[in-house]
């Protein structure tokens, strides 16, 4: 039997137990499933991301230090390794932050929890995560926008590549942000649900 399955069963008999009519017994299983498709779809990008990342990493080490040996030792250089370099901080910074988000170590003002009973610490969770993900939403919005802006009327870089193909990181990397939000949304949300 498969995990997802065993998931559904257990989740099923479990609410039964507890009295739950079977329509909402189904909802909440069918949502579980769900929950656990989105995961392990979001799993597989993180370990995309991540790949992807330490692929940058190395690429920016390689051309910088490459650069630097040819400035100070052949006395040349290649005259769009410093933009290259520019647009790849870019792409490593918001990759990044996709993946702090996904492991809740992304920067955060934690001063209003302090004063918060435990009570009512995971519903200030839910709301500020709630939040961020709708924000995020508006910036890759904003940030498609953007882009398609930079389509229709484009600047050229280096090498004939025009800006939006280092651009596109940005709706991307909201989209894939305030997709993590809200799955913390849903998580915080069904352990309320399941204290009840």
């Amino acid at each position: 039997m498969s995990q997802p399955v065993k998931v559904f069963i257990i989740s099923h008999q479990s609410l039964r137990n507890r009295g739950e009519p079977v329509s909402h017994t189904l909802n909440f299983s069918l949502l579980i499933l769900t929950m656990r498709a989105i995961k392990q779809l979001d799993e597989w990008l993180a370990k995309a991301e991540s790949g992807f990342l330490v692929f940058l990493l190395f690429l920016m080490v390689f051309l910088a230090f490459g650069q630097v040996i040819l400035r100070n030792f052949l006395n040349s250089g290649l005259l769009w390794t410093d933009i290259f370099l520019r647009q790849l901080v870019l792409w490593v910074g918001f990759l990044g932050a996709s993946l702090a988000v996904r492991e809740r170590r992304h920067i955060s003002i934690d001063v209003l929890p302090q004063f918060i009973s435990d009570t009512y610490k995971p519903f200030v969770e839910i709301l500020v995560n709630l939040s961020a993900g709708m924000i995020t939403v508006f910036l890759a919005v904003a940030s498609w926008k953007f882009v398609q802006l930079e389509m229709e009327f484009p600047t050229i870089l280096f090498l004939d590549l025009p800006a939006w193909i280092f651009q596109t990181i940005l709706p991307i990397s909201f989209a894939v942000i305030s997709l993590r939000y809200f799955l913390h949304v849903c998580d915080g949300s069904i352990k309320l649900w399941q204290k009840k």
